[in-house]
């Protein structure tokens, strides 16, 4: 008979933890929460300290009970629920659903589901840690009375279904700010000139840097005429050859929200999709002799720190494989606000390498297993040495001068494994030919080049996930989860993997907005981030936190319930008709936008989706290319679907291949983005 019961959140998890534990323990999943606030009511007393009322999770009363039977059978119950907030929360319920008291050593945590971690966390359970409990509380508490209250407003105001939330209506509001932005940019011209030229040992181009070694930015043509006459007759001599060595270190190991942004970037995963696979490879895959095994550490961390157990086996790893001169200097960079309550997303075992355990992995999991476990490897290894050179070339009497900069690896380091991905690639530097100073150079081409000053970009999701962790907003539990509701309230929508607010996604946040605007800021919501964390150490009083936002919370709410204005979505007649009873179609406001429904309803309940046109024809029948909707992403279709099925993911536009007269579109690729031909190899760079 075994004499411990240990409870866990998944039956993976479970599975795992048994076949370290052995007979002597039972191993149970709680299939996450039991215990939580009611969904149908607001589930707090305002009036009593904002205590919770916690009921059982309706549909978890049999796992409860399965549960206090299994407590019944053993001597002793250990909570092993995941470590974090959330984790101790669980671990709370559970502990008083059981009849266990408050200072029982029942708490076991670990970072790492690995046999050595897992025994080691049973030689010293603690007693669950109520600072940890209490700002889980805090955070519930704070989202039920944003989410409970605005909510219900915006149905009475506005209509049924609409939802803000503390954390949701901020992500939304920087979405909806970056748009007023770009709606209101007003764009600056400006010009480059690039020249081409020949040297002894060959060729190389020089962009215009300005006049007497002084940057100087061309506004015009007139401008470029000028320069160009001015040069028109000009020797060509190489002023200064300027050459350095220069290091790049490699980047740190993953936290929640850089695994999140290189997981889109490089993987084209949503934040949500990578912490549900990173979940799957922390509590254990199937491996042959070895059975279940954790692969990750724990992937809710904000901390870039590693044990020396890990660098230890890293280190003897790279020095095997590489050399001793691949081996990095041990770094730790302490993030702004970081609770470094765990250690960075690792693999659990370097030796465990994605190709020896790729057969045993969905796909998903082998990229995800890769990324992290190429990141971590990289952390460790040496920079990574450049050879640089900057060449300045004189021109003409106004001592114009161009500037050229080149670089080659004198040593990959870290790169020889992984380079971090980036948003947005500007890297104009190219291999340079051996140069001397003052060699005179003849001038081949000279490309001048109209350009216009562009908006800051839309949000895309690795991106946003970047902004809300430096201004602060949430933690790393809540970056997916926040996304996600944006999106599935159809808040939002993505065009070319970029944030968009829809109609209904301004309207809210505009609502919203007026009356709430100080709870919607984004320092105060950093701010009670910082203070939650308090709550955690155990220097903020939870109940203290939660009366102080409430106070003005509650009079903006009063103003809100008597002020705010019903607002009616009027329907706006369309021009087009209904092709099943010839009423007019008239334009809906959804969840996803716009859309046209028949006018004639409820006798007639027709509806179709708008089809914008992009003023493209169909290569296959002429008719009008539109923009239609997919479960994941727009695309692009005939609009005489059924009868064309035409469709194209990449935007076809209106100019035919010169080289074959067919269909080209415009790829965003992340080099750089083009125009391709869909028949034939002709490329060319898109303006």
């Amino acid at each position: 008979m075994a004499h411990s019961l240990v409870i866990v959140e998944s039956p993976a998890k479970a599975k795992t933890i048994a076949k370290y534990l052995g007979r002597n323990y039972i191993v149970k999943a709680s299939m996450g929460h039991v215990i939580d606030l009611p969904k149908s009511q607001l589930g707090v007393d305002i009036d009593n300290n904002f205590t919770p009322k916690y009921i059982t999770i309706r549909g978890k009363g049999e796992t409860l009970k399965a549960l206090r039977d299994s407590a019944k059978k053993v001597d002793r119950i250990y909570l092993a629920a995941d470590p974090d907030r959330e984790g101790e929360a669980i671990a709370w319920h559970l502990a008083k659903a059981l009849g266990l008291t408050e200072n029982a050593d029942c708490r076991v945590v670990f970072n790492e589901i690995t046999k050595d971690a897992v025994k080691e966390a049973f030689k010293h359970p603690r007693s669950i840690d109520l600072d940890l409990v209490n700002a889980q509380q805090a955070r519930r508490v704070l989202d039920r009375l944003v989410g409970y209250q605005i909510s219900p407003l915006l149905w009475k105001k506005v209509k049924k279904g609409l939802s803000a939330g503390r954390v949701q209506s901020v992500a939304l509001k920087l979405i909806n700010d970056r748009e007023k932005e770009i709606l209101a940019f007003v764009p600056t011209e400006y010009w480059s000139l690039a020249l081409r030229f020949a040297a002894s040992e060959g060729e190389f181009s020089a962009d215009f840097f300005g006049y007497n070694n002084k940057k100087y930015e061309l506004q015009n043509r007139d401008e470029v005429d000028e320069l160009l006459a001015s040069i028109e007759q000009a020797q060509y001599v190489i002023n200064k050859i300027k050459k350095s060595e220069r290091k790049r270190k490699p980047a740190l190991p993953f936290i929640t929200s850089t695994l999140q942004q290189e997981a889109a970037r490089k993987l084209n995963f949503k934040a949500a999709k990578t912490m549900m696979i990173a979940q799957q490879l922390y509590e254990g895959i199937d491996l042959p002799k070895v059975g279940s095994t954790g692969l990750i550490t724990y992937m809710r961390t904000d901390s870039t720190r590693i044990s020396d157990s890990a660098r230890s086996e890293v280190s003897a790893y790279i020095v095997d494989k590489y050399g001793q001169s691949y081996l990095g200097q041990l770094r730790v960079n302490k993030q702004k606000n970081s609770q470094d309550a765990h250690e960075a997303v690792r693999p659990t075992s370097i030796l465990i390498e994605p190709a020896s355990i790729k057969e045993h992995l969905s796909k998903d999991q082998y990229r995800l297993y890769t990324l992290i476990w190429e990141r971590f490897l990289a952390s460790q290894m040496a920079d990574a040495v450049y050879d640089t050179v900057a060449v300045d070339v004189v021109a003409g009497t106004k001592d114009a001068l161009f500037r050229a900069n080149g670089s080659t690896i004198k040593f990959p380091g870290f790169m020889k494994v992984y380079i971090e991905g980036k948003d947005d690639n500007n890297d104009k530097e190219e291999t340079l030919p051996n140069l001397t100073e003052n060699e005179k150079l003849k001038l081949l081409e000279k490309f001048p080049e109209q350009h216009f000053t562009e908006p800051p970009p839309r949000y895309t999701e690795a991106r946003l996930v970047k902004t809300m962790e430096e201004l602060g907003i949430g933690r790393p539990s809540t970056y997916a989860p926040t996304i996600d509701t944006i999106q599935k309230r159809g808040y939002v929508k993505l065009d070319q993997k970029r944030f968009i607010p829809t109609e209904l996604g301004k309207l809210v946040i505009e609502m919203v907005e007026e009356f709430f605007q100080e709870q919607i800021k984004v320092e105060f919501t950093a701010e009670l981030e910082e203070k939650l964390d308090m709550v955690e150490a155990g220097e903020l009083d939870w109940v203290l936190l939660l009366k102080e936002f409430y106070t003005g919370f509650a009079k903006n709410l009063k103003i809100a319930e008597e002020e705010m204005q019903h607002i009616e979505l009027k329907d706006e007649i369309s021009d087009e008709l209904c092709e099943k009873c010839g009423k007019p179609m008239v334009y809906k406001l959804g969840r996803y936008g716009r859309f046209l429904a028949c006018s004639g309803f409820p006798e007639c309940r027709n509806t179709r989706t708008i089809l914008a046109k992009i003023d493209v024809p169909c290569p296959k029948c002429g008719e009008d290319i539109v923009v239609r909707k997919g479960k994941q992403k727009s695309f692009y279709g005939c609009s005489a679907y059924p009868n064309c099925d035409f469709i194209s993911f990449d935007k076809p536009i209106a100019r035919p291949c010169p080289k074959c007269e067919s269909l080209m579109v415009e790829k965003y690729l992340k080099k750089g983005n083009i125009i391709k031909c869909t028949e034939c190899d002709y490329t060319e760079e898109m303006l």
